[in-house]
């Protein structure tokens, strides 16, 4: 999986780290759409990448 740099709207508490110069790593929830509205739901097939993802960064450390 490549890493990058994007812009997108929306708020995070990353936001005040990124306003001091802090680099933040976000976006590590599901895949999903409809944040906060009736029509939200998760792409269940995309659950075990995103745990597999979670699983290398934390026994990288």
């Amino acid at each position: 999986m490549e890493l990058k740099e994007i812009g997108v709207g929306g708020t995070s508490d990353g936001n005040f780290a990124a306003a001091t110069g802090t680099p933040v790593l976000d976006g590590l929830g599901p895949v999903g759409d409809g944040a906060h509205a009736s029509h939200e739901h998760i792409v269940l097939s995309e659950v075990p990448g995103r745990i597999a993802v979670l699983l290398r960064l934390i026994t990288a450390l």
